[in-house]
């Protein structure tokens, strides 16, 4: 199987490529680091003795943040040192800046061709590997399996889309599942699908989501809250424009994809037209979007401003927070939050998880299959609302703003829920420690 896979590797890396290519030009910042994709690996210390060295793969941003608990645990062990990899030049921007001096080494994970897995596990000889949530890479996998190197997946899970496709793969599904010791799934029905898919019972688990127990920092105090609004130009002059400054409601557009700025501008045209005071903070999930949403904002009558373009001289309508990295702060300044890539046509949802822990009154759409039991737990907690399309977004929106009781059992209600289920961490941390022992136990019998 793996043979086939890699003749087969080749050619659709050549298809794709042109692709591939764009991408990476439209979101920039691929050049440091981006030799490390072929397994040209920076120089890594030499193994210490009794030290077992740990290869995380944490995907982009998101992951990034997620695997932020875990690696700082991690770290606190002297036995244990961490090599770190990422795929996205944004993911990558963050572990630099957050965790470089705290793991052995960090690179992009290498393209699943042959020689370049193979060059990066000669150079970086990892004793135990984690992948993150649905990453199943058969050559990365075959490696580990023809080394005897444990691979644990940590916080699985599998959304609709990805279910579909590895359905139809079901043989070859079966076969990389298994190749895992563990399979610590983020809820009971991520781990219900990695059965149907053919993993053995034995092997998977039920963690939670790690997401839960990400570090919410920075904490922002009333006055930097007010700072930020201030840079964004999220405010209305006091009355006569002599008096204290105000800081209306403000909508957060959190990650949001293509379609939704304009169901977002349409919500604040209605609200405007209903006498609600509100402003509106667009979060792109892909910054290189700006232009395409530049034209979206002069279709309006509203006034905006671009965080990149440095602190906004005056008060608008509209901020769009093009930058990475800066989410959890933005989202403190919130009094309610949309979560993109959850209105047609957009379909799999981004995380409603930081906002929830901020115990801000949730939106989103239908399409919410990345974060399905989160979603649904989050709705019967009475902690989010589904709203059907750009219309019940509005709708719904501009009750929350009118009703600020509401708004405020909505916000509390998501608070509770997110204290209630955090634990993963360590829960994921203990399956580590285990597997590392159980290393350390194999050795010493064979020696």
């Amino acid at each position: 199987m793996i043979w086939a896979y890699r003749i087969l590797f080749l050619p659709l890396l050549l298809i794709l490529l042109p692709r591939y290519i764009l991408r990476m030009k439209r979101r920039g910042g691929y050049r440091e680091g981006f030799g490390t994709r072929f397994g040209n690996l920076p120089h890594l210390p030499p193994k210490k003795a009794g030290v077992r060295r740990i290869w995380l793969q944490a995907v982009s941003v998101g992951e990034i943040f997620a695997a932020g608990p875990l690696i700082r645990e991690l770290q606190k062990d002297p036995g244990l040192e961490i090599f770190l990899t990422t795929t996205t030049s944004t993911g990558y921007a963050l572990a630099r800046e957050r965790f470089r001096d705290q793991v052995v080494g960090l690179a992009y994970f290498p393209l699943d061709f042959f020689p370049f897995s193979l060059r990066t596990w000669r150079r970086v000889q990892p004793d135990l590997c984690l992948l993150m949530e649905s990453e199943l890479w058969p050559e990365h996998l075959h490696q580990a399996a023809s080394r005897g190197t444990p691979l644990i997946l940590i916080n699985a899970r599998i959304s609709d889309r990805s279910y579909g496709r590895l359905s139809a793969l079901a043989f070859l599904t079966e076969r990389l599942l298994n190749k895992f010791s563990r399979i610590l799934a983020a809820s009971e029905d991520d781990a219900d699908r990695f059965i149907q898919l053919g993993a053995d019972e034995s092997i998977v688990d039920t963690s939670g989501n790690i997401k839960l127990d990400v570090n919410l920092e920075p904490i922002l105090d009333d006055n930097a809250r007010a700072a930020l609004r201030d840079e964004l130009g999220l405010y209305t002059p006091g009355s006569g424009g002599t008096g204290p400054k105000e800081y209306p409601p403000l909508i957060l557009g959190s990650s949001t994809w293509p379609g939704e700025e304009s169901a977002l501008l349409r919500m604040l045209q209605r609200a405007r037209k209903e006498g609600l005071a509100c402003q509106l903070l667009i979060v792109p999930r892909h910054m290189e979007r700006r232009e395409e949403i530049r034209k979206t904002l002069e279709e309006f009558s509203f006034s905006f401003h671009f965080r990149t373009a440095g602190e906004a001289g005056t008060p608008v309508d509209v901020a769009v927070a093009d930058t990475t990295g800066e989410l959890l702060m933005f989202t403190q300044l919130a009094d309610m939050v949309f979560v993109g890539k959850s209105l047609p046509t957009n379909d799999g949802g981004q995380t409603p998880i930081e906002a929830a822990a901020f115990g801000k009154a949730l939106l989103y759409g239908p399409y919410m299959s990345n974060f399905r039991t989160l979603a649904r737990h989050l709705v019967d907690s009475d902690a989010a609302i589904v709203v059907g399309d750009d219309v019940d977004l509005a709708d719904q929106a501009l009750m929350l703003l009118k009703d600020r009781g509401r708004r405020a059992k909505v916000g509390g209600n998501a608070l509770k829920w997110h204290a209630a289920n955090r634990g993963a961490v360590r829960k994921t941390l203990e399956a580590i420690k285990e597997t590392v022992a159980r290393i350390d136990g194999n050795r010493s019998n064979r020696q």
